[in-house]
């Protein structure tokens, strides 16, 4: 499942997502995780709650997992930026960054903290974290979960 692209004579494979696939955040702690992929997002965003500041530190509750409950996070590093939510209507949102691993692979990715209660997804992938990585095939679902559960087997 990984086509060539002819770009200036290079041959280049970039591995294809579907609309949807489960993730992992080693850094959160978190396993298996549904993504949506939307490249009509800049930002990739993940659900949180009770987001504060508080002594030039970010704290954040990620919703109970699988049966865990919920987790508490501290971020030192973070950003307060201005991102579009999906009605069009410009937001500021806390920016944090951390690793995803997708087919395998982990990349440092920034993800806005958003409120995604009401979304079936907690976690959107968005175009800053796709570009140059993935080809995208809305036709297809979940294969980097699927690679993940056959390696594992």
């Amino acid at each position: 499942m990984l086509p060539k692209i002819k770009k200036n004579e290079q041959q280049l494979t970039k591995p294809v997502i579907g609309r949807t696939d489960v993730v992992d955040f080693p850094d959160l702690g978190l396993a298996d995780v549904r993504a949506k992929v939307d490249t009509g997002a800049y930002t990739s965003s993940i659900h949180c709650y009770n987001v504060k500041v508080t002594k030039e530190r970010l704290v954040f509750y990620l919703p109970a997992h699988k049966g865990e409950k919920r987790k508490r996070f501290v971020a030192k590093t973070f950003e307060l930026k201005s991102i579009k939510n999906s009605f069009g209507q410009t937001e500021m949102r806390y920016v944090i960054r951390t690793r995803i691993v997708i087919f395998g692979k982990a990349f440092q990715a920034e993800f806005s903290l958003a409120d995604r209660e009401k979304m079936r997804y907690p976690v959107l992938l968005g175009r800053k974290l796709l570009r140059n990585r993935f080809l995208v095939d809305v036709a297809l679902e979940n294969l980097s979960y699927r690679q993940k559960r056959t390696l594992s087997d």
